[in-house]
Protein backbone atom coordinates (compact mmCIF):
# COMPACT_ATOMS: atom_id res chain seq x y z
CA UNK A 1 0.00 0.00 0.00
CA UNK A 2 2.50 2.44 -0.96
CA UNK A 3 0.72 4.24 -3.87
CA UNK A 4 -2.34 6.49 -4.18
CA UNK A 5 -4.45 4.40 -6.00
CA UNK A 6 -3.75 1.27 -4.36
CA UNK A 7 -5.55 3.01 -0.64
CA UNK A 8 -8.89 2.56 -0.05
CA UNK A 9 -10.57 5.54 0.66
CA UNK A 10 -13.08 5.00 2.35
CA UNK A 11 -11.52 2.26 5.18
CA UNK A 12 -13.29 3.36 8.63
CA UNK A 13 -14.99 6.42 9.83
CA UNK A 14 -12.36 7.62 13.18
CA UNK A 15 -14.99 9.64 15.42
CA UNK A 16 -13.31 7.86 18.18
CA UNK A 17 -9.74 6.31 19.18
CA UNK A 18 -9.32 3.21 19.87
CA UNK A 19 -12.49 2.05 18.58
CA UNK A 20 -15.34 0.36 21.23
CA UNK A 21 -14.69 -2.61 19.20
CA UNK A 22 -10.92 -2.52 20.95
CA UNK A 23 -12.30 -2.27 24.13
CA UNK A 24 -12.13 -5.46 26.34
CA UNK A 25 -13.63 -6.44 29.98
CA UNK A 26 -11.71 -4.54 32.70
CA UNK A 27 -12.51 -7.39 35.36
CA UNK A 28 -10.05 -9.94 34.30
CA UNK A 29 -7.22 -7.36 33.69
CA UNK A 30 -4.74 -6.88 36.46
CA UNK A 31 -6.53 -5.19 39.53
CA UNK A 32 -10.17 -6.03 38.05
CA UNK A 33 -12.90 -3.66 37.71
CA UNK A 34 -11.18 -0.32 38.00
CA UNK A 35 -13.14 1.94 40.73
CA UNK A 36 -14.01 5.59 39.33
CA UNK A 37 -13.27 7.35 42.13
CA UNK A 38 -9.68 5.90 41.50
CA UNK A 39 -9.55 6.41 37.68
CA UNK A 40 -10.87 10.33 38.07
CA UNK A 41 -8.67 11.49 41.39
CA UNK A 42 -6.10 13.66 39.99
CA UNK A 43 -7.24 14.26 36.68
CA UNK A 44 -7.82 17.51 35.53
CA UNK A 45 -11.63 18.20 36.00
CA UNK A 46 -12.60 21.63 35.35
CA UNK A 47 -12.86 21.69 31.24
CA UNK A 48 -14.89 18.58 30.78
CA UNK A 49 -17.51 17.09 27.99
CA UNK A 50 -20.79 15.63 29.30
CA UNK A 51 -22.54 13.37 27.02
CA UNK A 52 -25.64 11.54 27.89
CA UNK A 53 -27.02 7.97 25.33
CA UNK A 54 -30.12 7.79 24.64
CA UNK A 55 -30.33 4.51 23.19
CA UNK A 56 -33.59 4.03 21.18
CA UNK A 57 -35.01 5.15 17.77
CA UNK A 58 -38.10 5.10 15.78
CA UNK A 59 -36.88 3.24 13.33
CA UNK A 60 -33.37 1.69 12.58
CA UNK A 61 -31.34 2.57 9.04
CA UNK A 62 -30.58 0.51 6.96
CA UNK A 63 -26.84 2.10 7.33
CA UNK A 64 -26.99 2.63 11.12
CA UNK A 65 -24.55 0.46 13.35
CA UNK A 66 -25.12 2.69 16.28
CA UNK A 67 -25.77 1.26 19.37
CA UNK A 68 -29.34 1.18 19.57
CA UNK A 69 -32.85 -0.38 19.28
CA UNK A 70 -36.48 0.00 17.94
CA UNK A 71 -38.83 1.67 20.67
CA UNK A 72 -39.32 1.34 23.37
CA UNK A 73 -42.14 -1.19 25.57
CA UNK A 74 -43.66 -1.36 28.70
CA UNK A 75 -42.31 1.94 30.26
CA UNK A 76 -38.77 0.88 29.42
CA UNK A 77 -38.06 4.60 28.43
CA UNK A 78 -38.46 5.27 32.39
CA UNK A 79 -37.20 2.68 34.02
CA UNK A 80 -33.92 3.48 31.67
CA UNK A 81 -33.85 7.33 32.69
CA UNK A 82 -34.04 6.07 36.34
CA UNK A 83 -30.83 3.84 35.83
CA UNK A 84 -29.12 6.83 33.97
CA UNK A 85 -30.19 8.83 37.24
CA UNK A 86 -28.69 5.60 39.63
CA UNK A 87 -25.47 6.09 37.11
CA UNK A 88 -25.00 9.93 36.99
CA UNK A 89 -25.22 10.07 41.04
CA UNK A 90 -22.41 7.54 41.40
CA UNK A 91 -20.48 9.25 38.80
CA UNK A 92 -20.74 12.79 40.43
CA UNK A 93 -20.12 11.13 43.60
CA UNK A 94 -16.47 9.37 42.04
CA UNK A 95 -15.62 12.81 40.85
CA UNK A 96 -15.15 14.18 44.46
CA UNK A 97 -15.55 17.66 45.86
CA UNK A 98 -11.90 17.87 46.05
CA UNK A 99 -11.18 19.55 43.00
CA UNK A 100 -13.36 21.93 40.70
CA UNK A 101 -15.95 19.94 38.56
CA UNK A 102 -17.03 21.93 35.43
CA UNK A 103 -18.31 21.19 32.29
CA UNK A 104 -17.29 22.96 29.09
CA UNK A 105 -19.84 21.23 26.87
CA UNK A 106 -22.79 19.13 26.90
CA UNK A 107 -24.69 16.66 24.41
CA UNK A 108 -27.61 14.00 23.88
CA UNK A 109 -27.12 11.74 21.37
CA UNK A 110 -28.18 7.99 20.63
CA UNK A 111 -30.21 6.42 18.94
CA UNK A 112 -32.45 9.63 18.92
CA UNK A 113 -32.91 11.65 22.28
CA UNK A 114 -35.96 13.43 20.84
CA UNK A 115 -37.48 9.38 20.85
CA UNK A 116 -38.53 10.80 24.70
CA UNK A 117 -41.04 12.73 24.89
CA UNK A 118 -40.81 16.59 26.19
CA UNK A 119 -41.30 15.47 30.13
CA UNK A 120 -39.12 12.67 29.93
CA UNK A 121 -36.77 15.37 27.80
CA UNK A 122 -36.98 17.60 31.15
CA UNK A 123 -36.11 15.05 33.53
CA UNK A 124 -33.16 13.88 31.00
CA UNK A 125 -31.91 17.66 31.58
CA UNK A 126 -32.96 17.88 35.37
CA UNK A 127 -30.35 14.86 35.63
CA UNK A 128 -27.65 16.64 33.48
CA UNK A 129 -27.91 19.96 35.92
CA UNK A 130 -29.15 18.34 39.21
CA UNK A 131 -27.00 14.65 39.32
CA UNK A 132 -24.03 15.67 37.60
CA UNK A 133 -23.68 20.01 38.20
CA UNK A 134 -23.65 21.08 34.54
CA UNK A 135 -25.38 24.31 33.56
CA UNK A 136 -27.04 23.40 30.47
CA UNK A 137 -27.62 27.58 30.01
CA UNK A 138 -24.45 28.25 30.35
CA UNK A 139 -22.58 26.17 28.24
CA UNK A 140 -22.82 24.28 24.34
CA UNK A 141 -25.61 21.49 24.47
CA UNK A 142 -26.07 20.01 21.13
CA UNK A 143 -28.88 17.50 20.88
CA UNK A 144 -29.61 15.59 17.95
CA UNK A 145 -32.86 14.45 16.51
CA UNK A 146 -34.98 13.24 13.46
CA UNK A 147 -37.74 14.53 10.88
CA UNK A 148 -40.53 12.14 13.13
CA UNK A 149 -39.44 13.29 16.56
CA UNK A 150 -38.56 17.08 15.71
CA UNK A 151 -41.87 17.94 17.74
CA UNK A 152 -43.02 21.73 19.03
CA UNK A 153 -43.48 20.56 22.63
CA UNK A 154 -39.82 18.25 22.50
CA UNK A 155 -37.87 21.33 20.71
CA UNK A 156 -39.44 24.09 23.25
CA UNK A 157 -37.99 21.94 26.15
CA UNK A 158 -34.41 21.53 24.88
CA UNK A 159 -34.69 25.60 23.80
CA UNK A 160 -35.71 26.42 27.17
CA UNK A 161 -33.23 24.21 28.62
CA UNK A 162 -30.42 25.73 26.93
CA UNK A 163 -30.00 23.78 23.31
CA UNK A 164 -27.41 25.74 21.23
CA UNK A 165 -27.07 23.39 18.55
CA UNK A 166 -30.09 21.04 16.63
CA UNK A 167 -29.08 18.27 14.53
CA UNK A 168 -31.11 16.74 12.43
CA UNK A 169 -30.36 13.38 10.35
CA UNK A 170 -31.84 14.08 7.01
CA UNK A 171 -29.88 11.72 4.66
CA UNK A 172 -31.59 12.37 1.71
CA UNK A 173 -34.61 14.64 0.57
CA UNK A 174 -35.30 12.47 -2.65
CA UNK A 175 -37.64 9.95 -1.33
CA UNK A 176 -36.22 7.34 -3.71
CA UNK A 177 -32.66 7.54 -2.18
CA UNK A 178 -34.19 7.32 1.37
CA UNK A 179 -36.40 4.78 0.80
CA UNK A 180 -32.75 3.14 -1.11
CA UNK A 181 -31.09 3.65 2.07
CA UNK A 182 -33.61 1.69 4.41
CA UNK A 183 -34.98 5.58 5.49
CA UNK A 184 -38.34 5.77 4.24
CA UNK A 185 -39.70 9.16 4.83
CA UNK A 186 -41.65 11.88 3.01
CA UNK A 187 -39.96 14.88 2.01
CA UNK A 188 -42.87 17.25 2.88
CA UNK A 189 -42.06 15.92 7.50
CA UNK A 190 -38.80 16.51 6.22
CA UNK A 191 -39.55 20.58 5.66
CA UNK A 192 -42.08 20.75 8.85
CA UNK A 193 -39.17 19.43 11.05
CA UNK A 194 -36.60 21.99 10.00
CA UNK A 195 -39.13 24.99 10.13
CA UNK A 196 -39.85 23.55 13.81
CA UNK A 197 -36.38 24.05 14.44
CA UNK A 198 -35.99 27.21 12.78
CA UNK A 199 -39.16 27.94 14.56
CA UNK A 200 -37.54 27.03 18.18
CA UNK A 201 -34.87 29.72 17.97
CA UNK A 202 -32.18 27.38 18.74
CA UNK A 203 -28.88 29.04 17.48
CA UNK A 204 -27.09 26.10 15.26
CA UNK A 205 -28.72 24.04 12.81
CA UNK A 206 -27.03 21.29 11.40
CA UNK A 207 -28.01 18.75 8.60
CA UNK A 208 -26.74 15.34 8.13
CA UNK A 209 -26.81 14.27 4.30
CA UNK A 210 -25.25 11.15 2.76
CA UNK A 211 -23.50 10.52 -0.21
CA UNK A 212 -23.28 7.29 -2.33
CA UNK A 213 -26.23 5.72 -1.61
CA UNK A 214 -27.39 3.50 -4.12
CA UNK A 215 -29.05 5.35 -7.52
CA UNK A 216 -27.79 8.99 -6.48
CA UNK A 217 -25.68 10.34 -8.72
CA UNK A 218 -24.15 14.05 -9.25
CA UNK A 219 -27.39 16.16 -10.06
CA UNK A 220 -29.81 13.95 -7.11
CA UNK A 221 -26.40 15.16 -5.04
CA UNK A 222 -27.31 17.87 -5.88
CA UNK A 223 -30.56 18.25 -5.06
CA UNK A 224 -30.23 17.51 -1.43
CA UNK A 225 -27.72 20.10 -1.14
CA UNK A 226 -29.59 23.13 -2.69
CA UNK A 227 -32.31 21.62 -0.25
CA UNK A 228 -30.54 21.33 3.11
CA UNK A 229 -29.23 25.15 1.78
CA UNK A 230 -32.22 26.36 1.64
CA UNK A 231 -32.70 26.68 5.08
CA UNK A 232 -28.84 27.94 5.15
CA UNK A 233 -27.87 25.76 8.20
CA UNK A 234 -25.15 27.08 10.26
CA UNK A 235 -23.87 23.56 10.08
CA UNK A 236 -23.68 20.81 7.52
CA UNK A 237 -22.23 17.19 7.84
CA UNK A 238 -21.71 15.80 4.53
CA UNK A 239 -21.09 11.93 5.29
CA UNK A 240 -19.60 8.73 2.93
CA UNK A 241 -22.38 5.77 3.08
CA UNK A 242 -20.82 3.16 4.97
CA UNK A 243 -22.48 -0.91 4.36
CA UNK A 244 -21.45 -2.22 7.69
CA UNK A 245 -22.22 -6.15 8.97
CA UNK A 246 -25.21 -6.77 11.41
CA UNK A 247 -26.76 -3.62 9.81
CA UNK A 248 -30.05 -2.99 7.60
CA UNK A 249 -28.10 -2.96 4.49
CA UNK A 250 -25.62 -5.63 5.54
CA UNK A 251 -28.24 -8.22 5.93
CA UNK A 252 -29.81 -7.16 2.35
CA UNK A 253 -26.16 -9.17 1.26
CA UNK A 254 -24.85 -5.79 0.17
CA UNK A 255 -21.97 -5.46 2.37
CA UNK A 256 -19.29 -7.93 0.60
CA UNK A 257 -19.83 -6.60 -2.71
CA UNK A 258 -19.65 -3.20 -1.60
CA UNK A 259 -16.55 -3.75 0.38
CA UNK A 260 -14.61 -4.68 -2.82
CA UNK A 261 -16.42 -2.21 -5.44
CA UNK A 262 -13.94 0.16 -5.98
CA UNK A 263 -16.64 2.03 -8.39
CA UNK A 264 -18.13 2.16 -5.58
CA UNK A 265 -15.49 4.43 -3.90
CA UNK A 266 -15.26 6.58 -7.30
CA UNK A 267 -18.68 7.28 -7.17
CA UNK A 268 -18.40 8.70 -3.53
CA UNK A 269 -15.06 10.81 -3.77
CA UNK A 270 -16.85 12.36 -6.98
CA UNK A 271 -19.92 13.02 -5.16
CA UNK A 272 -18.02 14.33 -1.74
CA UNK A 273 -15.86 16.78 -3.95
CA UNK A 274 -18.83 17.87 -6.08
CA UNK A 275 -20.63 18.68 -2.37
CA UNK A 276 -17.27 19.77 -0.70
CA UNK A 277 -17.04 22.49 -4.04
CA UNK A 278 -20.78 23.37 -3.62
CA UNK A 279 -20.70 24.02 -0.48
CA UNK A 280 -17.24 26.28 -0.29
CA UNK A 281 -18.48 28.21 -3.26
CA UNK A 282 -21.50 29.14 -0.74
CA UNK A 283 -20.47 30.33 1.63
CA UNK A 284 -19.19 27.87 4.23
CA UNK A 285 -15.78 26.61 5.65
CA UNK A 286 -14.66 23.13 5.33
CA UNK A 287 -13.90 21.77 9.12
CA UNK A 288 -13.28 18.45 8.70
CA UNK A 289 -14.01 15.95 5.98
CA UNK A 290 -17.59 15.86 6.60
CA UNK A 291 -17.84 19.08 8.38
CA UNK A 292 -18.56 22.53 6.99
CA UNK A 293 -19.62 25.24 9.13
CA UNK A 294 -21.09 28.49 7.55
CA UNK A 295 -18.51 31.28 7.68
CA UNK A 296 -20.72 33.65 9.77
CA UNK A 297 -22.17 31.10 12.07
CA UNK A 298 -21.70 30.94 15.53
CA UNK A 299 -19.16 28.23 17.11
CA UNK A 300 -21.68 25.29 18.20
CA UNK A 301 -18.27 23.11 19.70
CA UNK A 302 -17.33 25.09 22.76
CA UNK A 303 -15.38 27.78 24.37
CA UNK A 304 -11.56 28.10 23.12
CA UNK A 305 -10.69 26.49 26.52
CA UNK A 306 -12.04 22.72 25.67
CA UNK A 307 -9.87 20.03 23.47
CA UNK A 308 -10.88 17.01 22.99
CA UNK A 309 -7.45 15.85 22.21
CA UNK A 310 -7.01 16.61 25.61
CA UNK A 311 -9.99 16.84 28.09
CA UNK A 312 -11.65 14.48 29.52
CA UNK A 313 -15.22 13.17 28.84
CA UNK A 314 -18.04 11.93 31.27
CA UNK A 315 -20.18 9.29 29.32
CA UNK A 316 -23.39 8.50 31.04
CA UNK A 317 -26.25 5.76 29.18
CA UNK A 318 -25.18 2.05 28.10
CA UNK A 319 -24.21 3.51 24.98
CA UNK A 320 -21.70 6.26 25.97
CA UNK A 321 -18.21 6.33 26.49
CA UNK A 322 -15.80 7.93 29.31
CA UNK A 323 -12.22 9.50 28.57
CA UNK A 324 -9.84 10.21 31.52
CA UNK A 325 -6.01 10.52 30.46
CA UNK A 326 -5.05 7.03 30.94
CA UNK A 327 -8.93 4.90 30.34
CA UNK A 328 -11.47 4.93 27.49
CA UNK A 329 -14.42 2.80 29.48
CA UNK A 330 -18.35 2.25 28.73
CA UNK A 331 -20.12 -0.74 29.07
CA UNK A 332 -20.57 -3.63 26.39
CA UNK A 333 -20.98 -2.55 22.12
CA UNK A 334 -23.12 -4.39 20.16
CA UNK A 335 -25.56 -3.95 16.97
CA UNK A 336 -27.34 -7.20 16.24
CA UNK A 337 -30.89 -5.90 18.06
CA UNK A 338 -31.52 -8.70 20.10
CA UNK A 339 -27.44 -8.01 21.89
CA UNK A 340 -28.45 -4.81 22.27
CA UNK A 341 -31.68 -5.06 23.83
CA UNK A 342 -30.34 -7.37 26.24
CA UNK A 343 -27.52 -4.82 27.08
CA UNK A 344 -30.26 -1.82 27.51
CA UNK A 345 -31.91 -4.67 30.05
CA UNK A 346 -28.88 -5.40 32.16
CA UNK A 347 -28.22 -1.93 32.14
CA UNK A 348 -31.59 -0.63 33.78
CA UNK A 349 -31.54 -3.15 35.97
CA UNK A 350 -28.31 -2.60 37.53
CA UNK A 351 -27.45 -0.72 40.84
CA UNK A 352 -23.77 -0.57 41.22
CA UNK A 353 -22.32 2.25 38.84
CA UNK A 354 -18.94 2.86 40.73
CA UNK A 355 -16.66 0.85 38.75
CA UNK A 356 -15.16 0.54 34.76
CA UNK A 357 -16.93 -2.45 33.17
CA UNK A 358 -15.38 -2.31 29.61
CA UNK A 359 -12.22 -0.23 28.14
CA UNK A 360 -8.90 0.44 26.76
CA UNK A 361 -6.01 2.02 28.47
CA UNK A 362 -4.73 4.98 26.67
CA UNK A 363 -1.50 5.71 27.93
CA UNK A 364 2.39 6.39 26.47
CA UNK A 365 1.81 5.13 22.72
CA UNK A 366 -1.32 5.09 22.45
CA UNK A 367 -2.12 8.74 24.10
CA UNK A 368 0.32 9.96 20.96
CA UNK A 369 -2.04 8.47 18.35
CA UNK A 370 -5.16 9.49 19.88
CA UNK A 371 -3.83 13.40 19.74
CA UNK A 372 -2.47 13.27 16.12
CA UNK A 373 -5.57 11.67 14.83
CA UNK A 374 -8.01 14.13 16.24
CA UNK A 375 -5.98 16.71 15.59
CA UNK A 376 -4.59 16.03 12.40
CA UNK A 377 -8.42 14.95 10.68
CA UNK A 378 -9.69 18.31 11.60
CA UNK A 379 -8.83 21.03 8.57
CA UNK A 380 -6.61 23.16 10.98
CA UNK A 381 -4.10 20.24 11.29
CA UNK A 382 -2.13 19.78 14.17
CA UNK A 383 0.21 22.83 16.03
CA UNK A 384 3.59 20.86 16.24
CA UNK A 385 4.59 23.28 19.20
CA UNK A 386 1.67 22.22 21.31
CA UNK A 387 2.26 18.08 20.70
CA UNK A 388 6.04 18.68 21.34
CA UNK A 389 4.78 20.56 24.63
CA UNK A 390 2.83 17.50 25.59
CA UNK A 391 4.57 14.75 24.54
CA UNK A 392 8.59 15.76 24.23
CA UNK A 393 9.03 14.83 20.90
CA UNK A 394 7.11 15.78 17.39
CA UNK A 395 4.94 13.77 14.97
CA UNK A 396 7.47 13.05 12.94
CA UNK A 397 9.85 11.47 15.21
CA UNK A 398 6.86 9.39 16.53
CA UNK A 399 5.22 8.08 13.56
CA UNK A 400 7.77 8.29 10.77
CA UNK A 401 6.87 5.83 8.53
CA UNK A 402 3.12 6.91 8.51
CA UNK A 403 3.60 10.29 7.61
CA UNK A 404 5.98 9.44 5.17
CA UNK A 405 3.49 7.19 3.43
CA UNK A 406 1.11 10.23 3.36
CA UNK A 407 3.61 12.69 2.23
CA UNK A 408 4.18 10.46 -0.55
CA UNK A 409 0.62 10.38 -1.49
CA UNK A 410 0.46 14.12 -1.95
CA UNK A 411 -1.98 14.12 1.73
CA UNK A 412 0.17 16.46 3.88
CA UNK A 413 0.35 20.17 3.02
CA UNK A 414 3.86 21.06 2.66
CA UNK A 415 2.80 25.36 2.84
CA UNK A 416 1.47 24.19 6.73
CA UNK A 417 4.98 22.19 7.69
CA UNK A 418 6.98 25.81 7.15
CA UNK A 419 4.35 27.33 9.40
CA UNK A 420 5.34 24.48 11.94
CA UNK A 421 1.99 23.20 11.58
CA UNK A 422 0.67 19.40 10.34
CA UNK A 423 -1.90 19.34 7.92
CA UNK A 424 -3.52 17.57 5.54
CA UNK A 425 -4.28 18.64 1.89
CA UNK A 426 -7.13 18.66 0.43
CA UNK A 427 -6.91 15.97 -1.23
CA UNK A 428 -5.33 14.14 2.47
CA UNK A 429 -8.95 15.51 3.67
CA UNK A 430 -10.96 13.68 1.25
CA UNK A 431 -9.30 10.29 2.10
CA UNK A 432 -9.55 10.53 5.82
CA UNK A 433 -11.15 7.45 6.28
CA UNK A 434 -7.56 6.04 5.00
CA UNK A 435 -5.83 8.48 7.06
CA UNK A 436 -6.86 7.47 10.55
CA UNK A 437 -7.30 3.46 10.18
CA UNK A 438 -3.76 4.14 8.96
CA UNK A 439 -2.37 5.61 12.26
CA UNK A 440 -4.25 2.61 14.38
CA UNK A 441 -1.35 0.82 16.74
CA UNK A 442 -1.19 -2.54 15.99
CA UNK A 443 -2.29 -3.41 19.32
CA UNK A 444 -5.77 -1.36 18.47
CA UNK A 445 -5.64 -3.47 14.58
CA UNK A 446 -5.23 -6.59 16.57
CA UNK A 447 -7.97 -6.22 19.38
CA UNK A 448 -10.68 -4.72 16.63
CA UNK A 449 -9.69 -7.98 14.30
CA UNK A 450 -10.19 -10.02 17.06
CA UNK A 451 -13.84 -8.85 18.16
CA UNK A 452 -16.33 -11.20 18.16
CA UNK A 453 -19.34 -9.23 15.82
CA UNK A 454 -22.72 -9.31 17.88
Amino acid sequence: MTGLHTTRPYQSYVYAYPHKTAYGRLAGQPGGRPALSDLWAGENKDALSLYLHIPFCEVRCGFCNLFTRVGAPDELTTRYLDALDRQATAVRDALGDGEPVRFAAAAFGGGTPTFLNAGELERLCDIAEKRMGADLRSVPLSVETSPSTATADRLAVLADRGATRISIGVQSFVEAEARAAVRPQRRADVEAALGLIRESRVPVLNIDLIYGIDGQTERSWRTSLDAALAWRPEELYLYPLYVRPLTGLGRLGAAAEAAADAAWDEQRLRLYRAGRDHLLTHGYEQVSMRMFRRADAPRSDGPDDYACQTDGMIGLGCGARSYTSRLHYSFDYAVEMREVRAIIDGYTAAEDFSHAEVGRFTDGDEARRRHLLQSVLQAGGLRVSEYRERFGTAPDEDFPEELARFEGRGWLDGEAAAAGRLRLSPEGLAHSDAVGPDLFSPAVRAAMAAYQLK
